[in-house]
């Protein structure tokens, strides 16, 4: 019960569609090991519960203080339990621009441009508008369009376009540029996590073990080879086995971790937590990136917008009985139900800063209630140039890692970020979104950047889209080579945001279930 031909440590949208995909073909016996929970209930499946999930399935995170957000402590959502961040997130499906990969590939990552992973994405993709040279129509993600889409969204798409911003149907086709309501995965109006769409189904197979509220440790390392992994479940420790190898899938931030309580990363930070050292590796931990983002917010007194009173209050109470009932209404809403994507520099290869529009005020991530009707809009820096780290904070592997973004420390991303804040009170400004008479929660003299970066400072923070800390590439100092193998020790891979060597434009469940997709086969090949 303990010898494994696979081990996958994390269930989260990568390890998922890892543990899903191997389990599948039959040819191995694979063991799935989870930190927190099956993420089976109704507050997950259910979209219009996400700021009220419990805190079972969020990690919580902060960062240390960020000196480039005036000294604050940023936070930082990852998801704990089944489908990871993919159980908590707004389920938008976003892919990223085809620059991104085709700059992948010029960075060294062979076999990774744009049209490498295109048939990923229509592997793992079930879109409810059918298959065409972009999308998948029948992989077990299911991508969906909105069925409830709040008016103020549409209304937020039409402004965008009455300032010739043109309308986007599809952003995951040729062309990423524009505005549009975002599709979501979901299935018949709830979640679908990627722990849904790969390993929930296979669950009753006899050769996939998942084992959920169960900590990683470390890795098992004998003679340079990844052997197992050492596990503790309460009080009880235990050492798995695999035979064929293991698939680091833990995230950006426990990834890092677990390979620098195993011994490989910075030697000197390592040896600092007494922690012996068995692959001196630098980038482990390093390169950290994360789209800083900048949320607008405007308050009416129209009621149509989601809000906190007695009417809002009301109208939910009924929409919650009629999703219980049909799975429809305005409880499968993501919040996060339009955006875009836009260039604001003139230098800008690719649009550069991406919009998330939230039909109701927020504040503080959803954490802090605010009485009354509005809408939010989130301008978030696309490809930032700052660089942050993590770390150890303790040589204990419950304890949470050290993080630190570097948030807005290289100035060309608060340059970016300022322009496009002042395109989304230009949006706002619009009808027929202006014709809710909207009234901006935080006025400032847009023309003046030193009053304007001063908020940005005092109220940006992450959208949740951290990469870069297991960098791949095909140098000697990167974390894994192009096929998802760790450098440095045998029987290893990493699958998860992690590997990515440059932050995509966009949201990020899509692409680490890609590179879940990619890294199976990878395994395949050599197992």
């Amino acid at each position: 019960m303990d010898q494994f031909d696979i081990i996958v440590v994390g269930g989260g949208s990568a390890g998922s569609a890892a543990a899903g995909r191997l389990a599948q073909t039959g040819k191995y016996k694979v063991c799935l090991i989870e930190a927190g929970g099956r993420n089976d209930n109704f507050l997950v499946k259910t979209p219009g519960f996400m700021p009220f999930l419990p805190k079972s399935a969020n990690y919580r995170f902060d960062t240390v203080p960020q000196k480039g957000l005036g000294g604050r402590v940023g936070y930082q959502p990852r998801g704990k339990g089944l489908g990871g961040s993919s159980a908590i997130n707004a389920m938008i499906y976003i892919r990223g621009n085809r620059w991104d990969y085709d700059r992948w590939a010029e960075l060294g990552c062979a076999g990774w441009a744009y049209d490498d992973v295109l048939p990923f994405f229509k592997r793992a993709e079930h879109n409810t508008r059918g298959a065409d040279d972009f999308h998948g129509g029948d992989g077990p993600l299911f991508v969906s369009d909105q069925t409830s889409v709040n008016p103020t969204s549409t209304a937020f798409v039409s402004s965008a376009e009455a300032l010739q911003l043109r309308r986007n149907e599809d952003f995951n086709a040729e062309r990423q540029e524009g505005f549009g309501i975002y599709q979501v995965t979901q299935k018949d109006g709830e979640r679908w996590s990627a722990a849904r769409a790969y390993v929930e189904p296979l669950r009753e197979k006899e050769n996939l073990r998942i084992i959920t509220g169960t900590l990683v440790e470390k890795l098992v390392i004998e003679n340079g080879r990844v052997t197992g992994v050492a596990i503790r479940r309460g009080k009880k420790r235990q050492i798995l086995t695999a035979r064929g190898g293991v698939i680091l899938s833990a995230g950006a931030f426990n990834s890092p971790q677990i390979l620098m309580l195993s011994g490989i990363g910075p030697a000197a930070h390592l040896r600092d937590h007494g922690i012996d050292v068995r692959v001196d590796k630098p980038a482990v931990g390093r390169d950290l990136q994360d789209h800083i983002d900048y949320v607008s917010s405007w308050q009416t007194e129209s009621k149509v917008p989601i809000g906190d009173s007695l009417a809002g209050t009301v109208r939910m109470i009924r929409a919650m009985i009629e999703h219980r009932r049909k799975r429809t209404g305005i409880m499968t809403t993501p919040y996060a139900e339009a955006g875009g994507f836009w260039r604001v520099m003139p230098d800008a290869p690719i649009p550069d800063v991406q919009w998330h529009f939230v039909p109701a005020m927020l504040e503080d991530h959803g954490r802090e209630k605010v009485k009354g009707h509005g809408f939010s809009l989130h301008a978030c820096v696309l490809r930032p140039e700052s660089r942050g780290t993590v770390t150890l904070a303790s040589s204990d592997a419950g304890a949470p890692p050290r993080i630190d973004p570097n948030f807005l420390d290289d100035e060309r991303d608060i340059a970016v970020l300022r322009a496009g804040v002042r395109l989304s009170h230009r949006i706002a400004e619009a009808s027929p979104l202006a014709d809710y008479a909207p009234q901006d929660r935080y006025p400032v003299d847009l023309g003046d950047d030193a009053a304007l970066d001063d908020l940005i400072r005092s109220r940006a923070d992450t959208v949740y889209h951290p990469v870069g800390t297991c960098r791949m590439g095909n140098d000697d100092q990167s974390v894994v080579d192009p096929t998802l193998k760790a450098r440095g020790v045998e029987g290893l891979w990493i699958a998860d945001a992690s590997i990515m060597p440059r932050l995509v434009s966009g949201n990020t469940n899509a692409p680490s279930i890609m590179i879940g997709e990619r890294c199976s086969d990878f395994v395949q090949a050599d197992v």
